[in-house]
């Protein structure tokens, strides 16, 4: 699949938005890991996609994001990896039924690299490998590594991929702005971030998760400034608030899409929800976008 080339004649892709919370809704049980609904409840994971699919999204992602043999060991799911990822694909793709992208999920192993952590970044990289196994020859287009916030786990994750697939992969790493800028927590910039993920592999490189989507226009901004490939820009729906007890997130749809608009504007290809957002989010992104663009 020639993603660039889809890109373009779409002018850019809409991804889909939160899945955690969304299971929640479904009935899944806080605390408990997000892919365990793979197992007990595939239902559930694919009438989400379908209301992504309907709300207007061009890609779909698998139910994979805490899917790394490392991040499942720690949970119920030891020893599952496969079978979790695999049947993740098996759900995205049904529901996908050829008219969508269904983009394989990957995202931090939980544990930090040398020398602030316990993990060798040779491991890591075979970590990832394995996952990125198993979802490419269950059959994804494309893979997303996500919220990232080292850009050496990032580059153990691109190199991970790379070792079983050549796939177009879209990177995003997660920024907080500091009074000197927008940083990674690791402290990475913006520029050399950008241009390190491109070398290591990534087609699509941005931002995604932390931050909401008034403070993601400007770093949008900058990354579009940054480099010269496709970017991809997911904010989340505000910073989140406890609020009796429930994690909320605080801006409303028509603000959310209102910001989405102006980062299309900056020349963003990709766009797409994090956390707080749903196929209401998405669809009044899709509807709003078509009359713009």
């Amino acid at each position: 699949m020639d993603l660039i080339k889809r890109i373009n004649k779409k002018n850019g892709l809409i991804f889909d938005g939160a899945m955690g919370t969304m299971l929640i809704a479904k009935g899944l049980e806080k605390g408990r890991p997000s892919e365990i609904f793979n197992l007990e409840n595939p239902d559930a994971v694919y009438e989400i996609h379908l209301e992504y699919i309907k709300a207007g999204s061009d890609v779909i992602t698998t139910n994979t994001f805490g899917g790394s043999g490392l991040k499942l060991s720690k949970t119920e799911l030891n020893g599952k990896t496969e079978e979790i990822n695999r049947i993740a694909v098996r759900v995205a793709r049904r529901a996908a039924d050829g008219s969508v992208i269904v983009a394989g999920d990957i995202g931090p192993t939980g544990e930090m690299l040398k020398p602030y952590g316990v993990l060798e970044p040779e491991a890591a990289v075979d970590i990832f490998a394995e996952q990125a196994y198993y979802l490419d020859s269950e059959g994804v287009d494309a893979f997303i590594v996500e919220t990232m916030f080292d850009i050496n786990e990032m580059i153990t994750a691109l190199k991970g991929v790379r070792k079983v697939s050549d796939k177009p992969i879209f990177a995003t790493l997660t920024f907080v702005k500091k009074p000197v800028g927008f940083f990674t927590l690791m402290g990475n910039d913006i520029p050399n971030s950008m241009r390190r993920m491109l070398d290591e592999g990534a087609d699509i490189v941005g931002a995604n998760c932390s931050i909401g989507s008034d403070a993601m226009v400007d770093l949008a901004a900058q990354i579009r400034k940054s480099v010269d490939s496709p970017v991809i820009v997911q904010p989340n729906a505000g910073v989140p608030k406890i609020i009796d007890e429930e994690v909320v997130y605080p801006e409303s749809k028509e603000f959310f899409a209102e910001n989405i608009i102006k980062i299309k504007t900056l020349g963003v290809e990709v766009v797409g929800g994090c956390c707080g957002t749903s196929p209401e989010y998405i669809d009044i992104i899709s509807k709003r976008l078509k009359r713009k663009f």
